[in-house]
């Protein structure tokens, strides 16, 4: 029976589970940049959905190299979740999502 990835993704490996939530993260990027707080709900799905994957990932499962990249994710992904999207600060929220996707997608290959 296939897992709905939806929520979990700990059937897949590990690099593909780093992938998905960067890409979650450039369509939380790009929604905001489009819609600002428009499509609230959509983000905060991706929000929550992005939350269970990092809460699935096994650390010691992955190498020395990419943990320290984890910890900072981790990090600032907290802060983007707690701030509030607006019209003041949007295009900078939008930045960190997008440059967080990029910077997941390349150290990927770290895992």
């Amino acid at each position: 029976m296939k897992q709905d990835h939806s929520r979990h993704q700990t059937d897949l490996p590990l690099k593909m589970q780093i992938l998905n939530i960067s890409v979650n993260m450039a369509r939380m990027g790009e929604l905001v940049l489009k819609f600002g707080n428009g499509k609230s709900e959509l983000i905060k799905k991706f929000l929550d959905q992005t939350q269970s994957y990092l809460d699935d990932l096994n650390p010691q499962a992955m190498s020395e190299h990419f943990r320290p990249t984890l910890t900072k994710f981790n990090s600032e992904f907290n802060k983007l979740k707690d701030e509030r999207v607006s019209d003041a600060n949007k295009d900078l929220w939008a930045e960190k999502a997008i440059t967080w996707a990029d910077i997941l997608q390349i150290r990927s290959k770290l895992v």
